[in-house]
């Protein structure tokens, strides 16, 4: 039986900057439009965290079950390292996803219905990443959930439930938090192009290669300086997110200097501080232009 370190090393707590940061910077837009709504964002960000423990934990199901976690150089598998059962695992994902459905059912009421369906979608997208008989993660689509879902979902529907309305500001900060958030996982997939192929997991990495793989790496933390570049036209107190680029510089130097296997793991977590501080600085500097 696991202990309780263990599942909370399990849900990947290193994962947990990609669910807080889309939902700050979706905050930060409403902010500098004057109608943040604070129970409101509270709750969207226990709907981010929810469904990011769900997903990582019905990853470990689904891949613990394949064999895909046998062998790895990254943190504890549940599954993989039999130290809890898929039975338990699963559980554990559908409980995160039912807490984030009940919270995001709250906003849902006060904010428009519609918003139920992009909620089921959401949970879906969660479980057939690696779940089901056909896995899209597994067919190189993993980078374009994290993008939508991450991204474009998380930061213009936390300014939506709060503004009732999308704002280009919210555009901007999606496209930037999208692009550092497929950056962690492109990391991710770098890391694990070995194991993935042996046990025919065809992720984005897989079919581009390492070379090609680290260059998409860098191209994405430079697509988020863009979409940086876009807000500050916008209000050019979110100039503030420079203050990350010196985060920014190790896992980039680290991917372009070809670290691999353990070494990534800490450009997974240099990534996902990035995007963190990232996310932050805009909101403060949108919240002093408001």
């Amino acid at each position: 039986m696991a202990t309780l370190s263990q599942w909370v090393e399990g849900a990947r707590p290193r994962t947990l900057p990609a669910a807080i940061s889309p939902v700050v910077l979706g905050t930060g837009a409403a902010i500098h439009a004057d109608g943040a709504v604070w129970w409101k964002a509270a709750l969207a960000l226990f709907v981010a965290l929810a469904l990011q423990v769900g997903v990582n934990y019905a990853n470990d199901y689904s891949d613990g079950i394949r064999g895909t976690d046998d062998v790895r150089a990254g943190p504890l598998r549940l599954v993989g390292s039999r130290v809890a059962s898929p039975e338990a695992v699963r559980s554990a994902a559908f409980a995160s996803f039912a807490a984030a459905a009940v919270a995001g059912l709250v906003l849902a009421a006060t904010s428009g219905w519609w918003l139920l369906a992009v909620g089921a979608v959401a949970i879906a997208a969660a479980w057939f990443y690696t779940g089901g008989s056909r896995p899209y993660g597994y067919q190189a689509l993993g980078e374009v959930s994290v993008f939508l879902f991450f991204g474009v979902v998380a930061v213009m529907g936390t300014t939506y439930v709060q503004l009732g309305e999308v704002t280009w500001l919210s555009v901007a900060a999606a496209l930037g938090i999208g692009a550092i958030a497929c950056a962690i996982l492109v990391a991710n997939n770098l890391r694990d192009i070995p194991t993935d192929t042996a046990s025919d997991k065809r992720t984005l990495a897989v079919l581009l290669g390492d070379t090609n793989t680290r260059r998409l790496y860098q191209a994405l933390l430079r697509a988020a300086l863009l979409a940086l570049a876009w807000m500050a036209i916008i209000e050019p107190w979110a100039l503030l997110g420079l203050a990350a680029l010196p985060l920014a510089a190790r896992p980039h130097e680290a991917v372009r200097g070809g670290a691999s296997g353990p070494a990534l793991i800490p450009v997974l977590r240099d990534t996902s501080l990035t995007e963190l501080v990232y996310a932050v600085a805009i909101t403060v500097g949108l919240a002093i232009g408001a």
